[in-house]
């Protein structure tokens, strides 16, 4: 009777260890199944990187709040925490990448061009070590000044305090070809200024100076504060004046500010560069083609103004550097 009991038991158990073993097998069929989903964006893939950083530029501009809704796309899709970074913008920007001070950032198409090619503020420091992500939007080059300055066109600028950016800036340049373009020198005609575009807007309203060139995206933060307490005006750059410059240097486009942006009455003819986005050379394919996936594929999800303008179809428009191969792949696969 004993031995009849012991038997059962062990019989009991055998198939428990069974039951159990079965369920064991599903939840990890289960957990296969679900791992194995490359296409869910919440899939963890290892990329080698446990943080990126997006080096934007001052907190008034079109740059920074951008950076912000990319950093949060790209952390959504990729699993790859990232973060937008206050920066001196463009060739600061060029030179922190060059110095592995950042992953990803914002650049004007010729700031970055000046860059890869060592001319200008690059001179003698040519880098090579970054390539282009993908192209943006238009960045508008914008002469601002108060309505009542009595500053109608370039000409009544000679004298006149006005911020052209920090020396080797993106502005800075775009400042120095529009001033030479028509007849002006920084150094000689005006009592240049090197400001951001914060400061730019705050000694506007406050008379310390007369004018600031800003090159962001409009409608840009700084010049939005300044129209909201004084009338702002917008400088134009006549046709003929634009035709000239892009004769010299082929990298501007003609650009218009429309109307009702800063409350103004009418389109002011403009001339623009491009902003795109450049990374590291050495981040792998494979993390580059899913950051540039997350920003691309989401353009939907961009609030400020210059999301329309953000398109994959156009994404190597404009750009005069090499464009790194996990890009190009994604590029490549939307045509």
């Amino acid at each position: 009777m004993f031995k009849s009991k012991n038997m059962l038991f062990v019989l009991v158990l055998s198939v428990f260890m069974l039951v159990l073993a079965a369920c064991g097998s599903d939840d990890e069929e289960t957990s296969t199944d679900t791992g194995s989903n490359t296409g869910d964006s919440n899939t963890e893939v290892d990329y080698g990187v446990d943080y990126l950083s997006i080096l934007t530029g001052g907190t008034q501009g079109t740059y920074y709040p951008l950076g912000g809704t990319f950093a949060d796309l790209i952390t959504t899709e990729t699993g790859v925490k990232t973060t937008a970074e206050v920066s001196q913008a463009s060739a600061a920007n060029m030179t922190a990448l060059a110095g592995g001070k950042g992953e990803i950032a914002f650049v004007q198409t010729d700031i970055a061009y000046y860059a890869t090619q060592g001319t200008l503020m690059f001179e003698g420091q040519k880098i090579d070590s970054v390539v282009a992500l993908g192209a943006l939007y238009p960045e508008t080059v914008q002469l601002v000044t108060l309505a009542d300055s009595g500053i109608k066109s370039f000409a009544d600028l000679k004298g006149k305090k006005v911020s052209v950016g920090a020396p080797g800036s993106g502005t800075y340049a775009n400042a120095e070809q529009l001033l030479e373009i028509h007849g002006l020198s920084i150094k000689d005609d005006i009592q240049a200024q090197n400001l951001d575009f914060g400061e730019s807007t705050d000694g506007i309203q406050s008379g310390q100076i007369d004018a600031a060139f800003i090159t962001a995206g409009y409608p840009t933060g700084a010049v939005e504060a300044l129209n909201a307490t004084n009338g702002v005006t917008i400088i134009p750059v006549e046709a003929d004046k634009a035709k000239e410059l892009i004769a010299k240097y082929p990298y501007y486009a003609v650009d218009k500010i429309p109307s009702g942006t800063y409350g103004l009455e009418s389109d002011v003819p403009a001339v623009s560069v491009g902003a795109m986005l450049a990374v590291n050379k050495d981040l792998s394919e494979e993390l580059v083609y899913a950051m540039t996936k997350a920003i691309y594929d989401n353009t939907d999800k961009i609030g400020h103004a210059k999301g329309e303008f953000i398109k994959a179809e156009t994404g190597l428009d404009g750009i005069g550097i090499e464009v790194h191969p996990g890009a190009q792949k994604y590029f490549d696969e939307v045509k």
